[in-house]
């Protein structure tokens, strides 16, 4: 029964207010702040496990009145009330339980890579993003370019920005993947629909508690910036690769005309990538929430298809398909898309937790 699952909430719960009381713990400022984070984190469950528990408690009563000759009608009309309550509160609860991704507040990293197509591939780097931007903005997100290289005819080869904001990394983390495009090049001179595909990672940023990397484990090199931006972009030694020795990991920042800047920001992307890393082997290794059901966050794992003559975009992992893509693109209306994987990945989720 559900009711014997919210029972250890409601005891920890109540065992967390009592230990918060002991004159033993107010003196412990660190363990204090940590119980009331756990205590913080259950009031949402606790509230409604209570409703539940006292909803179950006035149907039982009703059920016993509604052959009463003076109280059977109210009865009947109270039970049929309290049973679609009861349901509701049911599959809130069922989410609620649901074991929380630590990195759901985390603000986040987003690289874009032209893949095949060239020079196209190259030009859909450049709409993705402008399709997050749009999106950011909706959610008031801040949005940040970390390194960019352009492409020959436009757009970028690649692209990492940062995106900052509530919850971000839990509504962008099932962007990971390869994004198929399918339109009619500008340069195309006949019409035909060309396929180009670019590749999306999605790392969460950490702190130097959850990564830490030893001063000897980097290899820092320093060399002259290419591309755009005129004279002061070349003379100095002001872009920086940074290599994580034990896993083999580069990352290569020339945007900054700082060199210090650009360190910095590899160092924060370097982090990222080594989190990300020992997140994915963990999930190869335990399979842990069946890849969250709508796929691996493998970057060659094909998950989305833009086809523009059609205005159409299916997402494959979960079957969706809607004829809205000027909707997504233009106004960056990607709730469209990211709601169904989000409702998806907790009916799978409830199914795996057995509830």
């Amino acid at each position: 029964m559900l009711q014997d699952k919210l029972t250890p909430f409601i005891d920890r719960y109540n065992e967390i207010s009592s230990l918060l009381s002991s004159p033993e713990i107010s003196n412990d400022i660190k363990k204090m702040t940590e119980l009331s984070k756990e205590q913080s984190s259950l009031e949402a469950i606790v509230e409604k496990a209570k409703a539940y528990i006292q909803t179950q408690k006035s149907i039982e009563e009703n059920r016993e009145l509604i052959y009463d000759d003076e109280l059977g009608e109210l009865a009947k009309e109270e039970l049929a009330e309290q049973e679609k309550y009861l349901d509701e509160l049911e599959e809130e609860i069922k989410i609620l339980m649901i074991p929380k991704d630590k990195n759901d507040d985390k603000d986040i990293f987003i690289e874009l890579r032209a893949g095949t197509g060239g020079d196209e591939s190259a030009l859909f780097v450049h709409d993705v993003f402008k399709m997050y931007t749009r999106y950011a903005d909706q959610m008031s997100w801040k949005i940040e370019i970390v390194s960019s290289s352009e492409g020959s005819a436009g757009g970028y080869k690649e692209l990492i920005f940062q995106i900052k904001g509530n919850g971000v990394y839990s509504k962008l983390k099932y962007e990971a993947g390869t994004h198929r495009v399918q339109r009619v090049p500008d340069t195309e001179t006949q019409g035909r629909v060309h396929t180009s595909a670019i590749t999306v990672a999605v790392i969460p940023e950490v702190d130097d508690v959850e990564v830490d990397i030893k001063p000897n484990e980097i290899k820092m090199d320093v060399y002259r910036s290419s591309g755009c931006g005129g004279q002061s972009v070349n003379t100095t030694d002001s872009a920086v690769r940074l290599t994580h020795i034990p896993t083999g990991i580069v990352v290569a920042i020339q945007d900054e005309k700082s060199q210090h800047k650009n360190r910095d920001k590899a160092m924060k992307v370097l982090k990222a990538r080594v989190y990300e890393q020992a997140m994915q082997q963990q999930l190869d290794a335990t399979s842990a929430n069946r890849k969250l059901q709508v796929g691996t966050g493998d970057r060659s794992e094909k998950i989305r298809t833009y086809n523009y003559p059609q205005n159409r975009l299916t997402d494959h992992r979960i079957g969706l398909t809607i004829y809205a893509l000027d909707d997504v693109m233009e106004n960056g209306n990607l709730n469209l898309i990211i709601d169904p994987l989000i409702s998806h990945a907790r009916t799978e989720a409830i199914k795996e937790a057995g509830l």
